[in-house]
Order: structure tokens, then C-alpha cells, then sequence
């Protein structure tokens, strides 16, 4: 029997009006749990991106050209991204039908099981062929689970939260993305500073990976210690009311209903994800290879670069509680859209003090975007759908731009001998998050502000 650490009651969460010190604190220990086990998470799928970029050409595809095995292992990185979208379904319907958190406890023992097995896999030179496929498997179950986590953990938090702090709250499920990039790169800066280059790529790789054990100590916490949502509970205890009953069929319902939302929910994260995992996996791979930068040194600027997301990345969510989620989003989508060719011009320059400064200015644009989403895309939904269509909208995203975008980078300037494709490719990113997010409705309105009792949302599904 779990121990609750919300008390039922309603929509309005630990954080309603006249909330107690108890439910404070208890909604402070919902935040770390959460920002904790995302995390982990986010630290296991990441850390693939980089290992793809920087050691499993050599591990898993020996025997291929340097570019080729690049290619190579960036579709290997490509298959967890192609996964994603079936976990959010997945999780999805059983979030909405059963609750969320069950859903996010066994996301997050599956992912930690799933990178810890990454650590254990023999090499190319072992088994030949069967090593690339059982990375690829392992891949592609890594990214079942973060496709089903992401939606939980979101719901999880701004369905706990108070109507005037989901916004903020939401963005520990995001800020969780940065400390993810943070961690990994400084274990991996870690495990191949301290070894030489053949020990690193022997065995020394695979520390990063077997340390995600530590992810079954945080799903043993949040088993143990964390009630499921109050809008969640409420939803159940009202089933004989129609229009607040659990779906028999959420997934089938929302995609019937909401394909609309859906298409352009997964239009706002096309500027945020095209530019993350340009900076965190491509530009690993174009810096060490075509600009002849030193691992370590590049790694860092990543690490340092990402610090920046932690700070603006709550504070983001904070003034979507105050003016709004679209405003934010119509700024970071244009923001990237026009930063992407200064962007690769200071990359292109080799120099890692300008490079900071062009991965610095696109995550600022990028969280003007990415923090607001959490709370925003929920609100899109009836909370009976919430889960299956928020779940689907940010996966189709992954599958689509995330996934591909290392890819295409490499692709792209394989091809051309240039990065301008990659900056114009990004500047279309950027312009369909704006263009998404001016055709979507405003869920925090200046009305719904201005009402203490009013939860976000709740006038478009009514």
C-alpha cells in the first residue's frame, strides 16, 4: 500500500487555495521525485546519443569508413526515437484508464533496465553482426519507455500542482532534460579522462551505462512514497458521471476528436527538438570529426552550455503562469528560426568560446519554447484524454524531428560540404513551432488568470 503523500480533494492540488504547510512540503517532495526520476531517465536515453556520436562507429561498426559508421550509429540512435510514439500510445491508454503513476514506475525500471543491459553487450569484434542488432533491441525498448515516462511524469506534477502554478510546475519534468545532458557528459568527460583512448574504447564506455542502476532506487521511492494524481483519483471516484467517466478507449477517442491538437501540439516541439539534439549529439560528431576539436573540450562546452536551461527553463513555466503559454512559445519558436544560421556560422569558426555562445543563445530560445509545453500541452486535453493525447503529440515529434535530426546533420553535410542546409533545415523547424502554436488556442487566458478557482484549460473541453 503506497503511502500518500497528497490528500484527495478535487482539482486543485497540493498547491490550491488555502493549501496546508503539510501538502506544501508534501508537493516539494512530488517535485524532487519527479525532477529525479526524469532525470535518471533522461540520462540513460541521452547518454546513447552521445556514445553514438563519440565511441560506437568504433565499438559496434569497426569495419565500416569513418563516416559511414556515424551514419551508421546515428540510426541505431534513430530506432529509440522510432519507438518512442508506440510507448506513449502504450502509456497512454493505460495512464488514462488505470493512472499515472503505475505507468511511470514501470517506464522507469524499464529504461534503467534496458541502459544497464547497453553496458553489458559484447562488441562487433566478439560476435560480429548480433552486436549492432542486440544494441539496436535495447535501443528501441529504451525508447518504449521514455516515450510512455514523459507523459506521466508532466501529468504527475501540473495535475498535482495548484491552477496557478502548472506551469512551474511542469517544468521540473523539463528542467530534468538539461541535468540529464549535464550528467552524462560530465561521466562520460569523466570515464575517458581518466584512461587512455583504447581502455576508454574497450571497456571504459560501458561505466556510463551500468551506473543507471541507481534508477531502481528511484522507482522503489516513487512505488512507495507517491499517490497518484488528485485530478486522476477524482476522475475515478466520479464515474458515474458521464462526461468525467475513466475512457474505456482514450486513444481511439482523442484521435477521433483532437487530431487537429494533436498534429499541431506535435508542431510545437519541431524548434526545440531539431536544435537540442543538434547540439548535444550532431555537433559532438561534426566537432570532433570535420573541425579536428578534442573530445573533452567539446563535451564541456555541451556540459556548461546546458546550465543555462536549468536556470531559464523554470523560470519559463513561472511566467507562463503569469502572462501565458503561447507568448513564450511564439517567442522561442521565432527565436530559433532566426538564430539558426549565426548558429552554425560561430560553430563553423572552431572556436569553443563562440561555440558556447551559439549552443548558449539557441537553449535560451529553445526553453522559451520547451518550458511552457509541459503544462500547455495537458491543457490541450480533456483529462479523461490527457495522457494519450499529450503523449502523442510530444512522440511524434521524437520520431519525426529528434530522432532524425543527427542524422540528417550528418547527412547533410556529407553531401554538401556545408552546414547552411542544416541551419536552413532548422530556421523551417523553428517556423512550424511558431506557426503551431499561433494556430492553437491559449489555455492560461487572461480570464482564466484572473479567477483564482479557474484551472488552465478547462473552458476549451467543457
Amino acid at each position: 500500500m503506497a503511502t500518500p503523500i497528497a490528500q484527495p480533494g478535487g482539482h486543485s492540488g497540493f498547491l490550491g487555495a488555502g493549501s496546508s504547510p503539510i501538502r506544501r512540503r508534501a508537493f516539494r517532495k512530488l517535485l524532487a521525485a519527479g525532477l529525479t526520476g526524469s532525470s535518471i531517465e533522461w540520462y540513460d536515453f541521452f547518454l546513447y546519443g552521445t556514445a553514438a556520436a563519440l565511441v560506437f562507429p568504433h565499438v559496434f561498426f569497426p569495419n565500416s569508413s569513418a563516416l559511414t559508421g556515424t551514419l551508421l550509429a546515428f540510426s541505431t540512435f534513430w530506432a529509440g526515437f522510432v519507438a518512442r510514439p508506440v510507448g506513449g500510445v502504450l502509456a497512454g491508454h493505460l495512464g488514462d484508464r488505470y493512472g499515472r503513476k503505475p505507468v511511470v514506475v514501470a517506464c522507469l525500471a524499464v529504461m534503467g533496465a534496458a541502459t544497464f543491459l547497453i553496458g553489458c553487450l559484447p562488441d562487433a569484434a566478439s560476435v560480429g553482426a548480433l552486436a549492432p542488432t542486440l544494441l539496436v533491441a535495447l535501443r528501441f525498448v529504451q525508447g518504449l519507455a521514455a516515450g510512455g515516462q514523459w507523459g506521466g511524469i508532466v501529468l504527475l506534477l501540473t495535475e498535482s500542482a495548484g491552477p496557478k502554478r502548472r506551469g512551474f510546475a511542469g517544468t521540473f519534468g523539463q528542467t530534468s532534460v538539461p541535468i540529464a545532458v549535464i550528467i552524462s557528459n560530465l561521466i562520460f568527460v569523466a570515464a575517458s579522462g581518466l584512461m587512455p583512448d583504447d581502455a576508454f574504447l574497450s571497456w571504459g564506455w560501458r561505466i556510463p551505462f551500468l551506473v543507471s542502476v541507481v534508477m531502481f532506487g528511484v522507482v522503489s521511492y516513487i512505488q512507495a512514497k507517491v499517490e497518484d494524481t488528485p485530478e486522476f483519483r477524482e476522475l475515478q471516484r466520479q464515474v458515474s458521471r458521464p462526461e468525467r467517466a475513466v475512457v474505456r478507449a482514450p486513444l481511439a477517442q482523442v484521435v477521433r476528436d483532437k487530431w487537429g491538437t494533436i498534429l499541431l501540439g506535435c508542431g510545437l516541439l519541431s524548434a526545440t527538438n531539431s536544435l537540442f539534439y543538434v547540439s548535444i549529439s550532431g555537433l559532438l560528431s561534426y566537432g570532433t570529426g570535420a573541425l579536428r576539436l578534442e573530445r573533452g573540450p567539446l563535451l564541456a562546452v555541451v556540459l556548461a552550455s546546458s546550465v543555462a536551461m536549468v536556470v531559464v527553463l523554470p523560470w519559463s513555466g513561472h511566467i507562463s503562469d503569469r502572462v501565458g503559454r503561447r507568448p513564450l512559445i511564439l517567442i522561442g519558436g521565432l527565436g530559433v528560426a532566426v538564430w539558426a544560421f549565426p548558429y552554425f556560422r560561430l560553430v563553423d569558426t572552431a572556436s569553443l568560446p563562440l561555440i558556447f555562445v551559439a549552443v548558449v543563445v539557441g537553449f535560451v530560445f529553445q526553453c522559451l519554447t520547451y518550458g511552457p509545453i509541459a503544462s500547455f500541452l495537458g491543457e490541450l486535453f480533456a483529462p479523461g484524454v490527457r495522457y494519450s493525447g499529450a503523449s502523442l503529440a510530444y512522440q511524434l515529434s521524437a520520431v519525426l524531428v529528434s530522432g532524425a535530426t543527427p542524422f540528417l546533420m550528418t547527412a547533410l553535410i556529407a553531401a554538401t560540404g556545408s552546414t547552411l542546409p542544416v541551419a536552413g533545415y532548422i530556421t523551417v523547424m523553428g517556423l512550424i513551432t511558431f506557426a503551431s502554436a499561433w494556430f492553437l488556442p491559449e489555455t492560461n487566458t487572461a480570464e482564466v488568470r484572473a479567477d483564482p478557482h479557474a484551472i488552465p484549460g478547462t473552458h476549451l473541453y467543457r
